[in-house]
């Protein structure tokens, strides 16, 4: 069983790669096998190898062992423990991604994140019995398990010349997530499983240093507890949650047809169970309640407990052992200007130490057991600085890119216009009719870029909601751009 990474090979616009920090492209064969994990009896995904090229400019250096430093590294299955340091505790999955939960939480004693694999599932009359114990990379100096990857990846900031020791996140600056960062299935995949749209990639900061230190076992060092030289940070992670409005007809009809609504009132399994599970629907976003802490069977939990699927929730707040995480969601990244969140934080003048963990969310209604027929997946995200583009700001002066390498090198992104209105309004039962696009380039002809529009998302007018349409264009020369429309679905 095998997984090959692709080689990062994309033009991007020069004043994008000016503030981009971190470019990360993974590409994984996924072969699924008879083991059962979970959500709803989801097969391992196995995996053996990922290539993962990284890439910083400007104010940024990179490093894998805390003494290279440079604007790219490199990593893989072959490579991880020599590209890294003495003593890393990384993991490439090892006999394969097998689905997990997490919160985010970081275990502050051994500066990992804490994660949860299902213990057993069994049916349940209106869905399936859960039971999950904490995966132990924690105890007895126990490394990282099997069924994800993680890796430590050294972040060194140059904006600014102080340091400032103390832990204040309002101190820190703010990094965003590049539109451009996706996971799709890939080229040789199977389309059309949805195993893309379980994917998680969690940040885990552990602690930070001066930017002016250079001891390397200081920095490899660098735990959540802090001392005179280190400051400890261990939050919680944030974690990204790509495609969060895809969910593709296969899952969507293993949900309608195993999930019934949670009636009862007790805390037991042996509740009532009666009546449809609220809707999923194809282009909305639904919250995913992951695992918190180890459930046991006296604990009662079924895996579609949530206010957004069967219904139940328990009041108190010691009976809930399920938690809608807050991702940071394809959604969000989409958003420009003002409205435009915050991915991360970064100190001025530091050295921080990032742990990376890539898996798969077992508690994702899209993990559904044939979604790892897809087999193959890209992962592929970055981070900038950039908060606003000249768009955002209808910036009309003198060519920002030049100067910035050979005149004849095309370095300017498309512009794609919408046609007809945005946001846009459907009265619910009414036909969604696209209105289209244009797209514009400094090279290519209108007419070939406006046919090369790719469109994408789902309008669903028999349920009222918020969908959002796609529109993306990529030039001869590999420069991109990304539109998005707003459909309003209201009610008569």
């Amino acid at each position: 069983m095998c997984l090959f990474m692709g080689t990062q090979n994309e033009n991007t616009n020069s004043k994008r790669i000016r503030s981009m920090i971190i470019v990360c492209t993974l590409t994984a064969i996924v072969l699924s096998v008879s083991t059962y994990a979970w959500f709803v009896g989801m097969r391992t995904v196995n995996v053996s190898s990922f290539d993962v090229q990284i890439a910083s400019t400007d104010s940024l250096l990179l490093s894998l062992d805390g003494s290279s430093w440079d604007t790219t590294v490199n990593i893989s299955s072959d490579t991880y423990n020599t590209a890294s340091y003495v003593g890393n505790t990384n993991n490439w999955g090892g006999r394969g991604l097998i689905p997990v939960s997490s919160i985010g939480e970081l275990d502050s004693a051994v500066s990992r994140m804490k994660l949860f694999e299902k213990a057993s599932l069994t049916t349940t009359p209106g869905g399936y019995r859960l039971m999950a114990s904490r995966v132990n990379n924690y105890a007895n100096g126990d490394p990282e398990q099997d069924g994800y990857v993680v890796f430590d990846l050294f972040v060194r900031n140059f904006s600014g010349n102080q340091y400032i020791q103390a832990l204040n996140e309002a101190d820190e600056e703010a990094i965003y997530l590049t539109i451009e960062s996706a996971v799709i299935v890939a080229d040789g995949g199977v389309a059309n499983t949805g195993i893309e749209n379980s994917v998680r990639v969690a940040f885990a900061q552990i602690g930070r240093v001066s930017g002016f230190t250079t001891e390397a076992g200081t920095i490899t060092g660098i735990t959540c507890t802090s001392d005179a030289s280190v400051t400890g940070i261990c939050r919680t992670a944030q974690i990204w949650e790509p495609n969060d409005r895809d969910h593709v007809s296969n899952a969507i009809s293993w949900y309608d047809t195993s999930c019934l609504a949670r009636t009862g009132t007790d805390v037991t399994l042996d509740a009532s169970y009666a009546g449809d599970c609220g809707t999923v629907i194809d282009g909305l976003a639904y919250p995913t309640y992951a695992v918190k802490e180890d459930i046991a069977s006296s604990d009662n939990v079924d895996i579609y407990d949530g206010a957004a699927y069967n219904g139940y929730f328990p009041e108190l707040e010691e009976d809930q052992m399920l938690y809608a995480y807050p991702y940071f969601t394809d959604s969000m990244k989409l958003l420009t200007g003002t409205e435009r969140p915050t991915f991360m934080t970064l100190s001025p003048n530091s050295i921080t130490k990032v742990r990376i963990y890539i898996y798969i969310e077992g508690q994702d209604v899209d993990n559904y057991d044939y979604a790892s027929i897809g087999k193959k997946i890209s992962v592929n995200f970055g981070f900038t600085k950039e908060r606003y583009t000249e768009d955002d700001t209808n910036y009309d002066g003198p060519d920002l890119n030049e100067g910035d390498g050979p005149a004849a090198a095309d370095t300017t992104d498309p512009v794609i216009t919408l046609l007809g209105d945005n946001p846009m309004t459907v009265v619910v039962g009414n036909e969604y009719v696209e209105p289209g696009a244009t797209a514009t380039d400094n090279v290519d002809t209108t007419e070939a870029m406006t046919s090369a529009i790719i469109i994408s998302g789902t309008v669903n007018t028999s349920v009222v909601g918020t969908y959002r349409v796609d529109y993306e264009v990529t030039d001869t020369a590999g420069n991109k751009a990304i539109k998005t429309r707003t459909v309003n679905v209201v009610a008569s």
